[in-house]
């Protein structure tokens, strides 16, 4: 499948993806994503456009993704099944495609009642291994959902995300073959903290064979303290934060955590490079933008391939 998608060549050439995230103003601010993109040009292959995270409204992902485009950053579209019914979600694909956008990541999306409007009505019209579906069913056949004829496929190279820390854990390479099996091309986990865990999850999806029919990247987020490393544990669904990471930050000077976080996420790095299994490493900065070049450097990753 050639969509033109800058990462998808980078993986079909065996090389080691790196890719990032920007999350979007809460305005119509253009600067900010111009102001993050100038740290992320040239320092990954593509840039995830988080999709009103965290149930926050904020500027649309599609919007940001043309501005990452025009800042020389590959985007990676992400949409959520939360916010659309299935016609503005095929409507909405269209259009990204049509105006250069070649990456799409497909999620369920934060639950509202974790955002600033609580009370919001769900879509929910289909769930993100269905999504996954439809732009597939776009992209191969030509088609929408219903069944008509497209005027134009969009060629999207086609995300989804995985979890390897959910209970029950043993369904979760499960979940994973089913994303595989709607035709979900690439695969970005959850931020991995629990390395013993991930390591079981990879054997897992290799001893199933789905590492030979999609690209994993794991997700890698530096910790800036270690009051963010027992929010993280505590407070957000999803997360498995070791009490060996909690140890590792508190083991250091206050003004050293930092850095000893990016060492920390750099020896993941490290790791992922070496794991059967594993096409790359997803890069979630939060907020930390500045930090991608330092990151990169001291994990390797420079310079990028040029495909």
């Amino acid at each position: 499948m050639k969509s033109g998608s800058n990462l998808e060549k980078v993986l079909t050439a065996g090389h080691f993806a790196f890719t990032g995230e920007v999350g979007p103003p809460r305005g119509a601010n253009v600067e900010v994503i111009r102001e993050k993109a100038k740290f992320l040009k040239g320092n990954v292959d593509m840039a995830n456009m988080t999709d009103n995270q965290t149930a926050m409204v904020r500027m649309s992902s599609w919007a940001g993704s043309l501005i990452l485009l025009e800042e020389g950053v590959e985007p990676n579209y992400q949409m959520v099944c939360r916010d659309r019914n299935r016609i503005a979600m095929q409507s909405d694909i269209l259009g990204a495609y049509a105006l250069g956008i070649r990456n799409i990541l497909c999620l369920s999306g934060d639950h509202q009642q974790f955002g600033d409007h609580p009370k919001t009505k769900g879509v929910y019209d289909v769930d993100s291994i269905q999504l996954i579906s439809i732009v597939k069913k776009m992209r191969d056949e030509g088609k929408f959902l219903g069944g008509d004829d497209l005027n134009g496929a969009p060629k999207m190279f086609i995300g989804a995300a995985a979890n390897p820390f959910g209970e029950p854990f043993e369904w979760r390479v499960h979940r994973l073959a089913k994303k595989v099996a709607a035709g979900a091309d690439f695969i970005q986990t959850q931020c991995v903290f629990n390395m013993e865990r991930m390591r079981e999850w990879v054997h897992q999806a290799n001893e199933m064979g789905l590492t030979e029919k999609i690209y994993i990247l794991p997700g890698v987020t530096p910790m800036k303290s270690v009051g963010m490393a027992k929010y993280m544990k505590n407070n957000v669904p999803g997360m498995d934060v070791t009490d060996e990471i909690i140890t590792r930050l508190q083991g250091v000077e206050k003004k050293k955590a930092a850095d000893e976080g990016i060492k920390i996420a750099c020896e993941q790095i490290e790791e992922f490079k070496e794991m059967k299994g594993i096409a790359g490493v997803h890069l979630m900065p939060i907020e930390w933008e500045h930090r991608v070049p330092e990151i990169a450097e001291r994990a390797n990753m420079l310079p990028r391939p040029q495909v």
